[in-house]
């Protein structure tokens, strides 16, 4: 078990060295064609473990120590990592408004964006692996969670539809407050640096309060989305890997949809009935069991109409 634990976050962390280091390692325009190359990427690679999950929840690996010894079945696993992804993926669209309006809200120039996203993903991914821990431990211990989470989960859909808005307030972040406190900011970019120093002295740039802010709305999206992944699954590996794997391709979703993302007007909507779903299945799940394949099918079916219906709109204002 902790050998696969292991190898899971060796094999992330590979991916984002190779990220920065290598494929991004100088500070450049992400096009819509080279993000769009780059979401075929991450998706494929998102459902390329698939198979993975199937070996490994399954008896294949079971004579080489590495089974994780859970009750699921390689099925069960597998259609329960793929709900768990299709939910965390889509969730992460309405987080596309609010980096795009942080951006704009922040002047960030276009070239230093990816390095933004890229340590806000890194912190992302750090912070979301602390909160599923906690919410893991929580639910094994208080049953009593599955009604708390399924009523935030319900509580945050009707806010969603009830809100037009996406307010950006980085004065009131406590993060950027705290940020203040330590160090002085300078008013103008330096390149893609965090911090500079100037007389010996220690400044943090707009960009390092951007990301700050970027970091912040991401904690608030997390206790939305790991509380709803917690309705499909309550295995962590299955909550951490699908989280992690939506996670990593929302930077090139962001530079491929941004531009466009206020045309899928009715994807809001779709969110709305997904929160709402998954909230009302962890209420009910001690007395009425929803199998992941059934809620699969639902949550597709939400997704596409929402998308389908926005292209139908769309193309009805330009005709």
């Amino acid at each position: 078990m902790i050998v696969l634990w292991v190898g899971f976050i060796v094999f992330i962390i590979m991916l984002l060295a190779l990220d920065l280091g290598v494929f991004n390692k100088r500070a450049h325009v992400i096009g819509v064609k080279e993000a769009i190359y780059w979401s075929i990427f991450w998706i494929s690679l998102a459902l390329l473990f698939i198979p993975v999950i199937y070996l490994i929840y399954g008896d294949h690996l079971m004579g080489a120590g590495l089974s994780l010894g859970s009750e699921l079945n390689g099925h069960q696993a597998a259609v329960q990592y793929l709900t768990g992804y299709l939910i965390e993926k889509t969730l992460s669209l309405d987080n596309i408004f609010v980096i795009a309006i942080i951006f704009n809200y922040f002047n960030v120039p276009a070239m230093y964006q990816h390095r933004v996203l890229f340590w806000g993903i890194l912190g992302a991914i750090l912070l979301r692996g602390i909160m599923i821990g906690a919410g893991a431990i929580l639910i094994a211990k208080f049953f009593w969670m599955n009604y708390a989470f399924g009523a935030l989960l319900i509580f945050t859909a009707i806010k969603m539809l009830k809100s037009s808005d996406h307010k950006i307030e980085p004065n009131k972040n406590p993060l950027v407050k705290l940020a203040r406190k330590i160090y002085p900011i300078t008013n103008d970019y330096h390149e893609e640096h965090f911090f500079i120093k100037e007389n010996h002295k220690k400044y943090a740039t707009p960009l390092f309060i951007a990301l700050l802010v970027v970091e912040g709305s991401d904690v608030m999206f997390a206790v939305d989305s790991i509380p709803a992944i917690f309705a499909i699954t309550k295995d962590p590996f299955i909550v951490f890997s699908s989280n992690i794997f939506a996670i990593l391709g929302l930077r090139s979703l962001y530079f491929a949809l941004a531009a466009m993302i206020d045309k899928f007007v009715y994807l809001k909507y779709s969110l709305f009935v997904i929160l709402f779903y998954v909230g009302i299945k962890m209420i009910v799940v001690h007395h009425f069991e929803i199998s992941a394949m059934v809620s699969l099918v639902i949550i597709l079916f939400i997704l596409v109409a929402g998308v389908v219906a926005s292209m139908y709109k769309s193309e009805s204002k330009t005709s």
